[in-house]
């Protein structure tokens, strides 16, 4: 057996980059998180090849003297910390000092630097192990990293990178989620001579705009809440703009981009009730809080953190995202921006007469749900009428002829405005400041009811079922613990969720009784799902995800059906509802219920104005 000795310290070297450099962008990843810890304003990237032949990044931070030049290519070394209480409260986006060093370890490196203390700028160039004398250089301000032939001594894994545009698609992505996380300072970024993104230093949404494109800005929605020392802004795109991956979704957490299961979890968790179950959801989001309550000395990339208490940061994401996706059409619309900007001359002033009417359309579930009512809440099917918000009352008074829907009455805003037709028994037309509403009326109703339905339950409290025989099984040490601390609370969890579970032995567990309305779930299966909610975030989704697959699957028989024809006043009640209503936009299936078509879209259909 061979015996056990030291290894080489540049042979350390190249082991430690095989961590911190994975590819090209890895490496621009870290410098560029160097340039922003520096104080830059301004950063340029430069690359050839995708960033294999050259990367060469310029900024005008504050720049390194001409002693710690040496020390900036050499591991575990930074000013970033000087002991564990700085590491366990890192503010800064680097700190392990051996960024600079691994990427030196395995190509031609050049750094130059001009500090404010120095009459001009320094270089240190190094080639793998063997590092130069520094020497005077032409530099006005800040630090330029040159790096050359990436990989060029270790050639095994150089044959595990990518073609040209594949590196530098990779590069692309990294320069992004620098760009997007500091809207305050300015980047250029170059490949093979030709500047492929320029962003001057703006706003945060015009930033995004930016960067994301102006169709996103269009169709997301700008969030900002704050709540016990946490913040979470950004903005987050409606369910109908979606994507079939993941590859345009950014989460930072204090300025870091990350991939951090728990935040993940809540976003998508906020999105399920109104995104179809295929797509993925659009957003650039901040979450910022006290440094020592976060933990990113977690992974040599950087891109995982670990929480002081992950129950409190997912309950305030999920709410604060999920109150914004909730706000009814009539409180959030989408026409808002819009709305703010059009002016009274140039509103439709097309002529219609609405008389003052009653709403005769049924609104509610239909009688053949009385028997899930009486299952749900163990009384008469007549029960739910004092549970269901009166929907036939009488609606506010119509503009008066000859006098414009839109300009009816400044101080009542009814963003989908009113019916003047139906299709086919399918889609119901309406008229509004902007132009064309299209709605589809069973996919409208359907949300409705099934709103509806989630407050009604949510306003009682949750019946159980006690099992004939308690269901026994074995659990894991985990499971076994969050019972037992459920069970020493005063608000126990599962008791609020209708579960009655007992601790029968260090590994066994008992279901004694289950929520009524999922009586008939694999009992197992949907504790164990539930203990394990309880367990990561402090709240059981998974009882909610099955509670509401039931209830949709009501809503969707008990909404009005297609083919059948409404009157008037019957479709404006429905568009009433659908502006009080949450999540309205999206039908129970993440399908969008209703579409705006504005005058100038109207207009270039038939060519006007040409």
């Amino acid at each position: 057996m061979p015996s056990i000795k030291l290894l080489p310290d540049q042979l350390i070297s190249q082991i430690a980059a095989g961590e911190v450099v994975e590819r090209p962008a890895s490496a621009l990843k870290e410098i560029l998180e160097n340039s922003l810890d520096a104080g830059s304003t301004d950063i340029a990237v430069v690359l050839q090849s995708g960033g294999i032949k050259q990367m060469r990044v310029s900024d005008n931070g504050c720049g390194i003297a001409r002693e710690e030049l040496q020390l900036a290519l050499t591991r575990h070394a930074t000013s970033k910390i000087a002991s564990l209480e700085d590491l366990e409260s890192v503010a800064s986006l680097g700190f392990r000092g051996e960024a600079l060093a691994s990427i030196a370890a395995i190509s031609r490196a050049q750094l130059i630097s001009a500090h404010a203390s120095e009459k001009h700028a320094w270089r240190i160039t190094s080639e793998g192990s063997f590092i130069t004398e520094i020497e005077p250089a032409a530099l006005d301000a800040g630090t330029l990293v040159d790096i050359q032939d990436l990989y060029f001594n270790t050639p095994a894994r150089r044959k595990f990178l990518k073609t040209e545009n594949t590196e530098f698609g990779h590069c692309e992505e990294t320069f992004r989620r620098i760009a997007l996380s500091r809207p305050d300072v300015s980047f250029l970024l170059q490949h093979n001579g030709r500047a492929t993104m320029r962003l001057a230093a703006a706003e945060a949404q015009k930033r995004f705009e930016d960067v994301l494109g102006k169709e996103f800005a269009a169709k997301a929605f700008y969030l900002d809440e704050s709540a016990a020392g946490l913040r979470f802004w950004g903005m987050a795109a409606k369910p109908t703009f979606s994507r079939h991956a993941r590859d345009t979704q950014y989460v930072y957490v204090n300025g870091r981009f990350v991939r951090d299961k728990l935040i993940s979890h809540a976003i998508r968790q906020a999105y399920q009730d109104v995104l179809h179950h295929d797509r993925h959801p659009v957003f650039v989001l901040f979450l910022e809080l006290d440094p020592a309550l976060v933990d990113v000395n977690v992974h040599p990339s950087k891109t995982e953190v670990r929480f002081r208490d992950g129950q409190s940061v997912h309950r305030f994401i999920f709410h604060a995202l999920n109150k914004v996706l909730a706000a009814p059409v009539g409180i959030a619309s989408s026409l808002a921006p819009e709305l703010a900007m059009i002016s009274e001359t140039e509103a439709i002033s097309t002529a219609a007469s609405y008389p003052r009417f009653q709403s005769n359309m049924d609104l509610r579930a239909s009688e053949s749900s009385g028997s899930f009512y009486q299952t749900l809440f163990g009384t008469p099917a007549s029960s739910p009428e004092a549970l269901r918000a009166n929907t036939a009352d009488v609606l506010p008074m119509p503009p008066q002829v000859g006098v414009s829907p839109a300009l009816h009455d400044a101080g009542q805003d009814f963003p989908l405005g009113f019916a003047v037709a139906q299709i086919h028994g399918v889609y119901i037309l309406a008229q509004n400041k902007l132009g064309l509403i299209v709605v589809d009326m069973h996919a409208a109703h359907e949300r409705i009811m099934y709103e509806k339905l989630k407050n009604a339950l949510d306003a009682s409290r949750v019946p159980t079922q006690p099992l004939l025989l308690p269901v026994s099984f074995h659990a894991d040490r985990l499971e076994v613990a969050t019972v037992q601390e459920q069970q020493s609370l005063p608000d126990n969890g599962l008791t609020q969720l209708g579960f009655d579970i007992a601790v029968l032995s260090p590994t066994t567990l008992a279901v004694r009784s289950v929520p009524l309305m999922l009586k008939d779930a694999d009992a197992v299966a949907l504790a164990r799902d539930v203990l394990n909610d309880l367990r990561q975030y402090g709240a059981s989704r998974a009882l909610a995800e099955r509670r509401n697959e039931l209830l949709g699957t009501m809503a969707c028989h008990a909404a009005v059906r297609a083919n059948r024809i409404l009157a008037i006043p019957e479709m404006n009640a429905l568009l009433r509802d659908m502006e009080a209503t949450e999540r309205s936009g999206q039908c129970n299936h993440g399908r969008p219920t209703w579409f705006q078509v504005t005058m100038a879209e109207l207009d270039k259909m038939f060519m006007r104005g040409k």
